[in-house]
């Protein structure tokens, strides 16, 4: 079990977490920028941040004022270490609650701190959905309530389970190779190869997902 859960341990041989330094492997692509011909890689990746500018300035309504950058900011730290855990020996840092809950908790405490303070009647509104009979109003205050106060904590559950259950799958079919025989060695690199798809698409997905959510949530508090 311990070798098992190595690939998610932030500390390393010399007990010091350098391992998070993974995280900013990115700084070195930077320069790439700046290039006055850019390539074909660069034209696509404008290309995706042009539709994820769009979508969630529909989403926030008139009232972003550019705040679309933070969001897609956040889209792009979380896509670009999900691919970068994808690589054999390389720290996955988002399958850390420490890195997913820094995301997370800081976003949701900003918005609820905002809505509060500059639209308090909406705040409150919201605790009560249209059409509650007035029976059911204290629990729906309740209920809302709490999954108010949770939303940080399954934006981060949610993201670092997807993605240690993915590599924790890859490393478990991977241990098996070497004690079976050769015909099914070609069966289990092929399950390999389709699982490593399949986790592609989660780190795209669950990157969407949580600056999504983080639009939705700002959402609620900026509405007039």
């Amino acid at each position: 079990m311990t070798n098992l859960f190595s690939s998610f341990d932030p500390s390393t041989s010399m007990k010091l977490p350098l391992n998070w330094l993974s995280t900013t492997i990115g700084v070195l692509i930077l320069p790439l920028t700046f290039w006055l011909i850019p390539s074909r890689l660069m034209m696509l990746w404008n290309k995706i941040i042009n539709i994820l500018h769009k979508e969630f300035k529909t989403l926030i309504g008139p009232m972003s004022k550019g705040s679309t950058l933070i969001f897609i900011s956040l889209f792009s730290l979380i896509i670009y270490n999900n691919f970068l855990g994808l690589f054999p020996y390389i720290f996955t840092s988002t399958s850390h609650l420490v890195l997913t809950l820094s995301l997370a908790l800081p976003l949701w405490l900003a918005f609820l701190l905002f809505g509060w303070m500059n639209n308090t009647v909406h705040m409150l509104a919201h605790l009560v959905p249209q059409g509650t009979p007035g029976v059911l109003m204290p629990f729906m205050v309740c209920i809302e309530t709490t999954s108010n106060l949770i939303r940080p904590g399954t934006l981060a559950v949610r993201l670092a389970a997807n993605m240690i259950a993915g590599h924790l799958l890859l490393t478990l079919l991977g241990n098996i190779g070497p004690v079976i025989s050769v015909h099914y060695t070609s069966i289990l690199f092929l399950i390999q190869i389709l699982l490593l798809t399949l986790e592609g698409a989660v780190t795209i997905i669950q990157s969407y997902v949580f600056a999504i959510l983080s639009t939705l949530y700002s959402s609620e508090v900026t509405y007039v």
